[in-house]
């Protein structure tokens, strides 16, 4: 579930190639302000469970800025919203710990269990934004072992990125068959 078009089409994107079919829903669902992810995807799934009423996932990612001990995390959204691409890479990108973590968990609610899934990807904030900046942080967030932003790799980014690797995780769950 999602309203954010350019993650539905990275979802289906790396799902699609896994042979699993995505029927995105735009439901709004309000979300927990706080920087336990868990917490927030858990009452994410559950609130999306109640409204849709079928087995579903839902996903978060965030930032985790080794420089503020992890913190967006969580509220990596509202952080986002506020600093926006240019003023976010002044305060990280020119620090000599810019160092950065991209975290993707995955909520999966079938009706009975909840199941989580994680994918996490290291990387540094460039000093200025590169590539499209209409994803959100992918104009800021260079990954380890590369020189481009997510944002200048383009498809490349589906084949690497921790949404990639959670979603991997989630698929073999799916493919295995649910405990």
């Amino acid at each position: 579930m999602s309203g954010n078009r350019y993650k539905i089409d990275e979802v289906t994107k790396i799902l699609d190639a896994l042979g699993i079919t995505v029927i995105p829903l735009d439901v709004k669902i309000q979300e927990l302000q706080t920087k336990d992810v868990q917490i927030l995807v858990r009452d994410k799934v559950l609130k999306a469970f109640d409204r849709i009423g079928r087995p579903l996932f839902v996903e978060h990612t965030g930032l985790y800025l080794d420089k503020l001990n992890g913190f967006p995390g969580g509220l990596t959204q509202v952080f986002w919203d506020t600093l926006q691409a240019d003023r976010f890479a002044k305060l990280f990108g020119t620090i000599r710990t810019n160092a950065i973590e991209a975290r993707t968990i995955i909520g999966y609610c079938d009706g009975r269990l909840i199941e989580f899934f994680e994918g996490s990807i290291r990387g540094r904030v460039p000093e200025e934004p590169r590539g499209p900046s209409r994803f959100q942080w992918d104009c800021v967030f260079v990954p380890d072992g590369h020189t481009e932003t997510f944002a200048e790799m383009g498809d490349l980014k589906n084949e690497i990125s921790m949404r990639k690797l959670a979603l991997e995780k989630f698929a073999a769950y799916l493919t295995k068959g649910a405990k």
